[in-house]
């Protein structure tokens, strides 16, 4: 929280976000708790160093426990062997299997009409848990993908099933909460920077607890724990709770209450980058280009029956906000995890997205029978995140509520339409597929 006496004629500004109560300004690592009841918290821990970094780095060389441990700068994975590999193991998966032998990101899905084999190609390296838990490459420190993730995604474009349209998360107020928070404000007249404590205090009781939404996927998943922690954080950098791993300035930096209303709310959300497909001309192979993840923004007013309608409004800060967090997206990706996790998981739902949209279950006479079975692949393996306590952040400014909502939206066949997907002109990405020749020993589904 900061003060500002911009002189003697003394006014405050608001913002308030879904996050967490008491919490300060955080710094770099961090994750997410969610309790039995389905309450969201958050965890930091500081980024190791020293002895104790090279003692983490040893320990996860050691346990991958095979060739898997090697970095590689193609990593290809067979969907089909793999799922023959776990029915094998009767459902046990090994470290390699959990974690997708090391692979960082999908690059490239290639289809093998000869062999029927479907192939997941990108990056990889060993792997380690970070001291947050969360599961990173060794020197990268970008978070591998999990076997868990990567079922989820499937599910949602599995054979024959009912595909979903959008996938995401929202954090929102209730109405209740945003009636009683109009209502307070209408009482607040601060004389000093002192009073801001008590305007903190009113504000988080009346807005008290936030209600947390997940669709598209089961809300028991790692999948939309990811979801949920990116959008949330993103929103405690956005009203300057977080301290971001690389130059930003905030909403809050950037905004002026002056030009809003008392009432004016402002909404951001994470997209996938729609152009972040190259196909070729034989459906054959897709190479994922760029980013692939933006921040948008969407202004809202809230009215006093507490209900939230597009302001038609364009809020000069928020527009700033997203565009600048949307710019240093990749940066964030490479020191900050979840954000990395985040673009992995639109990777995800692409590639499963253009299996079906390609009907390679189909040419590849793979009905997925193991990836969809609960029973043998288990993916509602979390607490469900339901609610979160409010927190606000106070400037001295302005009279006026600025309020961020937020969410995380991913229709994952925009990417595919045809006026988003990019041609392979140059032939790079046949090129690619043509030079990965597929020599799997029995039982082998991963190799460089």
């Amino acid at each position: 929280m900061r003060c500002r006496v911009p002189g003697p004629r003394m006014v405050l500004a608001v913002a308030v976000v879904a996050a967490l109560v008491g919490a300060s300004r955080v710094f770099g690592q961090g994750g997410v708790t969610v309790d039995a009841e389905g309450v969201l918290r958050l965890k930091t821990s500081a980024t190791p160093g020293g002895q104790l970094a090279h003692e983490h780095a040893g320990a996860a060389r050691t346990s991958a426990g095979s060739k898997a441990a090697n970095p590689s700068k193609l990593r290809k994975v067979s969907l089909k062997h793999l799922e023959q590999a776990i029915v094998q193991k009767q459902g046990a998966t090994s470290e390699e299997m959990r974690y997708l032998a090391g692979l960082l990101r999908v690059r490239y899905v290639f289809f093998y009409p000869e062999s029927h084999d479907i192939v997941l190609a990108g990056p990889a390296e060993g792997w380690r848990t970070d001291p947050v838990g969360r599961v990173v490459g060794v020197r990268s420190g970008r978070p591998v993908l999990r076997l868990e993730d990567l079922v989820v995604a499937l599910r949602c474009f599995a054979p024959g099933g009912q595909q979903a349209k959008l996938v995401g998360c929202s954090i929102d107020p209730t109405q209740e909460g945003l009636i009683a928070t109009q209502r307070f404000l209408r009482t607040v007249h601060p004389r000093a920077p002192a009073e801001v404590a008590n305007i903190v205090s009113g504000l988080r009781a009346n807005l008290g607890m936030e209600t947390i939404s997940v669709f598209g996927v089961s809300p028991q998943t790692h999948f939309a724990q990811v979801m949920v922690e990116a959008d949330y954080r993103m929103k405690l950098i956005g009203i300057g709770l977080e301290k971001p791993p690389v130059r930003l300035a905030s909403y809050v930096d950037r905004a002026n209450p002056a030009q809003g209303s008392r009432n004016l709310q402002v909404r951001w959300f994470f997209t996938p980058d729609y152009q972040c497909v190259r196909t070729t001309g034989d459906g054959l192979a897709m190479e994922l280009v760029g980013d692939g993840v933006k921040v948008v923004g969407e202004d809202e007013v809230v009215a006093a029956d507490g209900q939230r309608h597009g302001s038609g409004h364009v809020d000069p800060a928020s527009h700033a906000f997203v565009a600048a967090f949307t710019k240093v997206y990749s940066e964030l990706a490479d020191k900050s995890p979840v954000y990395a996790e985040l673009r992995n998981l639109i990777d995800l739902l692409v590639a499963a997205a253009y299996l079906r949209d390609q009907d390679l279950y189909g040419k590849a006479d793979w009905k997925m029978e193991a990836f969809s079975d609960d029973k043998v692949l288990p993916v509602e393996t979390c607490n469900a995140p339901k609610q979160v306590p409010a927190t606000v952040n106070v400037v001295w400014r302005n009279k006026t509520a600025m309020t961020p909502f937020g969410g995380v939206q991913i229709d994952p066949l925009a990417a595919l339409s045809p006026e988003n997907r990019l041609p392979d002109e140059e032939g790079k990405v046949a090129k690619v597929r043509r030079q990965t020749a597929i020599e799997l020993a029995q039982g082998q589904w991963w190799w460089d």
